[in-house]
């Protein structure tokens, strides 16, 4: 490390002090891929070259980019409100989203805590199952179940009941009694497989073994993601959700559904729930809820589990939990813009008569160098490449930057897995054209 009076030479467009997240920074800086705007269904480089986005930003700008109604609403929430305090003050705006949401989602899911991100999300749902058990009189319920392979963001609580090795082995597991079932995926029995697949309901009888193994008297709750979603798209079983729900209810165990990415349209649906017809204890929410155009996420949680906090003098906070910019004023603008958005231009059922389209183009590409399994279900898609001996994610890499810096293409990768999950907006030339790039960077890999 360079001792602190170290004089410093740095351009004001320097690459180097960005430390960009989740990215091989060394790899990047060398040949950066920079977007400088957006609109519709584009990115733009800063040369005004248009780029077509395959995986709505980060599965967020489900109603495409530039949307004049919610940039409308935000310029006039930050000239008419700049900020509230969401401690014991609220505006009128926040309870109006509140209940937009409410009516969104399935059966009693009536109440909203919110955040600002997925991972904040998650973190907030954990900790209000720990609360409401606690309520309850049953604090001994502090153990969570997790999946292998789930992604439920990078906080402390997200990592420990996540699933994906790269994102814990530097950090540990810093909840205690977190334990996991095990993952949907088999390739030997589901590979190609259009929708869910038929194998691997009876998976979600592990969690029987599990709650034999530490007795549900110690088991808060249990989160997944409908379809597991970074990990590279993982359709869940026909039958999978529905049991796990009807487990969890036989043992008092909450069911958390992490719908960061599977929320607004995604699945054809307000609510991945909706298209399984379950009814979780609290739904996550984020990046789709504002379109990705102001940070925001939240908690759904059903009229039980917010009726029990709400105990003992009614001047007393019930629950010691938020965050400085809970339901902030340009978020909530953003927010109602978007869900106008949905509704008046029908993007969910949209979504719903493009998923034959959508799976039809991405199952095209069977057959092409290296690929492994496809995976569509709703509006998003993972795309396995054998990965190069030796060399895991060299592939992936290979071919985002293919398509970006050739072909003016983007899509999502992790790992050797290309994830698409286009804006809920797009047209078939859209589908086809996102697939001939994909096709025309296959061809042409290392």
């Amino acid at each position: 490390m360079a001792p602190l009076d170290t004089p410093r030479s740095l351009s004001p467009n320097e690459l180097e002090p960005y430390w960009v997240p989740f990215t091989p920074n060394r790899a990047f800086k060398k040949r950066p891929r920079l977007f400088a705007g957006a609109k519709g269904m584009h990115y733009f480089k800063p040369d005004g070259t248009k780029v077509l986005d395959g995986s709505s930003g980060l599965f967020c700008v489900n109603a495409g980019h530039g949307r004049e109604p919610i940039t409308k609403a935000i310029q006039q929430a930050a000239a008419t409100l700049d900020f509230a305090p969401p401690f014991m003050y609220a505006t009128p705006q926040v309870f109006e989203l509140s209940s937009r949401l409410a009516m969104l989602a399935p059966g009693d899911l009536d109440h909203v805590l919110f955040a600002n991100s997925g991972s904040e999300a998650v973190d907030t749902a954990l900790k209000v199952a720990l609360a409401y058990h606690r309520a309850r009189g049953e604090g001994s319920r502090t153990r969570f179940i997790g999946r292998e392979r789930g992604y439920h963001g990078v906080g402390f609580g997200g990592i420990s009941v996540g699933g994906i090795p790269g994102n814990r082995k530097m950090f540990g597991n810093m909840l205690y009694g977190v334990d996991h079932l095990p993952t949907t995926y088999d390739r030997s029995k589901q590979a190609f497989t259009v929708g869910e697949p038929e194998w691997g309901a009876h998976l979600a009888d592990e969690l029987n073994r599990l709650i034999a193994l530490h007795d549900a008297s110690t088991i808060a709750a249990v989160i997944v993601e409908p379809v597991a979603g970074s990990t590279g798209a993982l359709p869940p079983p026909k039958g999978y959700l529905e049991r796990l729900r009807t487990i969890t209810a036989q043992h008092g165990i909450l069911l958390i559904l992490d719908e960061v990415i599977t929320g607004f349209g995604r699945m054809g649906h307000a609510f991945a729930a909706d298209r399984y017809n379950i009814v979780p204890d609290m739904i996550t929410f984020a990046k789709g809820v504002t379109n990705g155009a102001v940070p925001m996420s939240g908690v759904m949680v059903r009229k039980g589990i917010y009726e029990a906090h709400m105990t003992g003098p009614e001047h007393v906070v019930e629950l010691f939990h938020g965050y400085t910019y809970s339901g902030h004023p340009l978020a909530v603008a953003a927010g109602l813009a978007t869900l106008d958005l949905y509704r008046d231009e029908g993007l969910f059922e949209r979504a719903k008569q493009l998923e034959p389209a959508f799976a039809e183009a991405m199952m095209s590409l069977k057959g092409l160098p290296a690929v492994v399994d496809i995976r569509p279900c709703g509006l998003i898609c993972g795309i396995d490449l054998e990965p190069l001996p030796g060399r895991p994610a060299a592939r992936g890499y290979d071919v985002i930057e293919r398509i970006y810096h050739e072909l003016n293409l983007y899509v999502r990768v992790t790992g050797d897995t290309l994830i698409v999950s286009p804006p809920l907006i797009a047209t078939q030339a859209h589908l086809e054209e996102i697939r001939d790039g994909i096709a025309a960077a296959l061809k042409t890999m290392i």
